[in-house]
């Protein structure tokens, strides 16, 4: 039995960085609570200038400027090309990280799991045309960059969703589960996949 779940982006909580340099909107995640605990999770965070970023040890990082001209991340002493909206960029959370803005503040989403406790997939795509996608992942989740986008995912009714919403759906261990995406305007969208290990 597959679950799904519609998550607005009006509800989504909003909590202080790790270290206290911002703040970040937390979309979803697996379990624990705070910033302890999880195997994965998914955010937005706002950067209104530039600095350091929370160390997350044991964790695989994957972030995209979402709003906002960019970024160059400096990882353990080396400069990262410049981070441009919707380009996807992956990282150890263990490592010292710092931020430089391109041209003022920005928005990101944020993928953080365990690779210990989950295998990740993240893909940006554009939604023009419908979208056909097979999927045995344990989750699946759909985040929208589009103001208005239509999923069919397996034998759900089919959803709506605005700029920001997100679907995830809990799959049933094995199952092969289809997605079909589409929007009515050339918009962006990430699926991700996230299999236990």
């Amino acid at each position: 039995m597959t679950q799904l779940t519609v998550l607005r982006a009006a509800d989504y909580p909003r909590m202080p960085w790790k270290n206290g340099g911002g703040s970040t909107e937390e979309i979803t995640r697996d379990a624990g609570k705070g910033l302890e605990g999880f195997g994965w999770r998914l955010s937005i965070a706002d950067i209104a200038q530039s600095g350091g970023f929370s160390v997350f040890a044991g964790y695989q990082r994957i972030i995209t400027v979402l709003q906002g001209a960019g970024m160059t991340l400096n990882i353990d002493g080396r400069d990262s090309e410049p981070l441009l909206p919707s380009d996807p960029f992956a990282f150890s959370g263990d490592s010292a990280v710092s931020c430089r803005l391109l041209d003022g503040p920005i928005r990101d989403f944020n993928l953080i799991y365990s690779p210990a406790r989950y295998r990740a997939r993240l893909q940006w795509i554009d939604v023009m045309q419908p979208q056909r996608f097979f999927s045995s992942a344990d989750v699946f989740l759909v985040f929208s960059t589009a103001e208005q986008m239509a999923a069919n995912i397996g034998e759900h009714p089919p959803q709506l969703l605005e700029q920001h919403d997100c679907l995830q759906l809990d799959n049933a261990p094995g199952a092969l589960v289809e997605a079909v995406l589409y929007a009515p305007r050339a918009s962006r969208v990430c699926v991700i996949e996230l299999s236990r290990v």
